[in-house]
């Protein structure tokens, strides 16, 4: 099938024709709208490039072409850099302009005024949407953004309860339960815990799945071995190291993310225990670092890129009027076994 000549003005149904789609698919993806398959998407901007396709009607709406604001505060993490990737891929395929902030100073107390004077802020800068990265927003702020018709969108919110901003997340509690089912199958008994804060309710989701996995195997907690803190490999390191120099030591730790994993093993090797010989850790998130570690981390997986990725479409859904299907949206994880979990001795 030929291509239209340069000298032709192409229109939307070329697009569709030479993509392999409907009229309306290709007009989604000129809209920026999240109800279009990723490959699709990629196939009719291929097409638009090619053609040198441009609208020719009116219709256009600027916010549609707008920006989108992702405030974070843990840009140093594996974490949030995995989860960034999702979100720039995305804001890329929808030809959106994305921002990277900061929460300003004081972010919680955030008065009305100062919450109206921030978005007012953004808005001068064109954005569109706000997606919030693993922190809380306050409610000044939500306030200030419904007033301004911004739709704010969170992923791994610290609290998942509140039913006015879409939050994007991971099956936290299944996936704190698979990591302590697994150790439970090689053996364990003595099966420690290090979490993040139970004021994050994905670190309180991990730790009920943890709680959950050993009830149903008949395994009573041990309270000494249940430690919450931050997700640092700090916290990490200073937890193992208390635990395993009790007299009877875990012989196995579910950390609540990979960093604090990664402090339990430096904790396991300056005490020269071997792992997984006489300990078995496991780690949450299954950041690239989990494969980087000696011996490899056994983690629980969450979709971190396509976390990102749901949370631009979700916001750029919203710009555009489309509602999401929930407003608290999780997606599958799955446990990653690698070398730091063996049979209990």
């Amino acid at each position: 099938m030929s291509r239209r000549s340069s000298s032709d003005r192409a229109t939307l149904a070329d697009v569709a024709r030479l993509a392999g789609v409907s009229t309306a698919t290709a007009s989604k993806v000129l809209n920026g709208r999240s109800d279009v398959a990723a490959d699709t998407r990629d196939r009719v901007l291929g097409v638009i490039a090619e053609l040198g396709y441009k609208p020719t009607t009116a219709r256009r709406d600027v916010r549609r072409e707008g920006t989108l604001v992702t405030v974070l505060d843990i840009v140093e993490s594996r974490y949030a850099a995995t989860v960034l990737q999702g979100i720039l891929a995305a804001a890329t395929a929808a030809q959106a302009e994305l921002l990277l902030r900061l929460p300003p100073e004081d972010w919680i107390d955030t008065s009305r005024t100062a919450a109206r004077a921030w978005i007012a802020d953004l808005q001068a800068s064109g954005v569109v949407g706000i997606i919030v990265l693993a922190a809380a927003v306050p409610d000044s702020v939500l306030l200030a953004a419904e007033d301004a018709e911004l739709p704010v969108v969170t992923i791994d919110p610290i609290d998942t309860t509140d039913s006015r901003v879409v939050s994007i997340g991971s099956t936290n509690w299944a996936g704190g339960r698979s990591a302590t089912e697994h150790v439970i199958r090689l053996g364990h008994r003595r099966i420690a815990w290090i979490g993040g804060p139970l004021s994050s309710s994905p670190s309180a989701e991990r730790f009920h799945g943890y709680q959950a996995a050993l009830h149903s195997a008949g395994i009573t907690p041990d309270g000494v071995m249940i430690r919450h803190g931050a997700f640092s490999v700090e916290a990490g390191l200073q937890h193992a190291h208390d635990m395993l120099a009790l007299d009877e030591q875990p012989t196995a730790i579910v950390a609540g993310n990979d960093e604090i994993a990664v402090g339990v093993l430096a904790a396991a090797n300056g005490l020269q225990i071997t792992v997984p010989g006489d300990l078995s850790v496991t780690g949450f998130d299954d950041t690239p670092q989990a494969q980087w570690t000696t011996p490899r981390l056994t983690s629980v997986a969450q979709p971190l890129v396509g976390m990102g990725r749901m949370a631009v479409e979700t916001a750029l859904g919203m710009v555009n009027g489309v509602q999401p299907a929930s407003w608290h949206l999780q997606l599958a994880t799955t446990l990653n076994v690698r070398d730091s979990t063996g049979p209990a001795t």
